[in-house]
């Protein structure tokens, strides 16, 4: 599927603004039994935390558990389609991300048509990315590191929490803009991408 870029551009904002959706719900007293938060990352990471902290707030404020459950995979597309697959009685809830608007020009078919089939309820969170280096890379600012990436071309790599992600995308954006040449390296998600920066493991 191709997208013109404001349309993607379009999505990509209502994803950042409302990463909470769910099915329509139709009970009278809710809720009246656990609910379930889908996240699409691994346990550990921001999205993770993300959902365990609000799920927390959320249990405290309305007497009733939410359940965050992880179904990484698939750019977030794996717990898309749980939360579609879902009967639509709003115990079902699904912590979106950016990557949910990416997919649609990143995937040539979807299972689903994310716009249609699920409906925003809250905007949790809005947050930056930022650069970050193992310290034994001799690099404390972004022109030191494009001076050095532009020396050493192909030998610095970045990570990602996956392809379509959002630091995928703003890594590439970097690469466009500074037309340095940095090998992206896909990780199933964040936390281990991390934890390899910290460990100054090479992929």
């Amino acid at each position: 599927m191709n997208l013109p870029r404001r349309k993607l551009l379009h999505l990509a904002a209502g994803a950042v603004a409302a990463p909470v959706v769910l099915r329509p719900a139709c009970a009278d007293t809710y809720p009246s039994r656990p609910v379930h938060l889908i996240i699409g990352h691994l346990p550990g990471g921001s999205a993770d935390m993300t959902a365990r902290l609000f799920g927390q707030w959320l249990s405290e404020r309305l007497n009733q558990q939410f359940v965050v459950e992880s179904r990484s995979g698939g750019s977030t597309n794996i717990a898309t389609e749980a939360l579609i697959r879902a009967a639509p009685d709003g115990y079902t809830l699904l912590l979106a991300s950016p990557a949910n608007a990416t997919n649609a020009s990143l995937y040539e078919k979807l299972n689903f048509e994310f716009l249609r089939e699920v409906e925003p309820v809250a905007g949790l969170i809005r947050f930056a990315d930022v650069v970050i280096v193992n310290p034994s890379l001799a690099v404390k600012t972004i022109p030191e590191l494009i001076a050095y990436a532009k020396a050493n071309p192909g030998v610095l790599n970045f990570a990602s929490s996956g392809v379509g992600s959002t630091l995928h995308v703003a890594g590439e954006l970097f690469k466009m803009m500074t037309g340095v040449n940095i090998v992206h390296v896909p990780y199933r998600d964040g936390a281990p991408a991390m934890l390899d920066l910290i460990a100054g493991v090479r992929r």
